[in-house]
């Protein structure tokens, strides 16, 4: 899977989410934090998000699997780090259960 792919997707995910919930939506870069940059981006909106990305690339990511907070630091990530992650979280997978990817 390819970072660039994924984080165009979110990108896209995320205004649309914004713009479907009628909030503000600052200008969206690799160095947006959802969390932390986007209005009411929170614990009910984030699985949506995650649910809606994994259906555009097509692939299959965990509902237990909060792609947006690093679950080491706490911290939120960013749009790049969120794409890097999501492409190393599927190539764990799918080094798990080749049929899931």
């Amino acid at each position: 899977m390819d970072p660039v792919k994924i984080k165009e997707s979110l990108i896209a995910v995320l205004g649309q989410i914004q713009a479907d919930s009628g909030l503000e939506c600052p200008p969206l870069t690799g160095a947006t934090k959802p969390i932390e940059n986007l209005p009411k981006f929170d614990s009910k909106v984030w699985p949506v998000a995650t649910t809606i990305l994994a259906a555009e690339i097509g692939a299959s990511i965990p509902n237990d699997v909060n792609i947006f907070i690093n679950e080491t630091t706490k911290l939120p990530r960013s749009i790049d780090e969120t794409a890097a992650f999501v492409c190393i979280l599927l190539q764990k997978l799918n080094e798990k259960d080749p049929a899931a990817a």
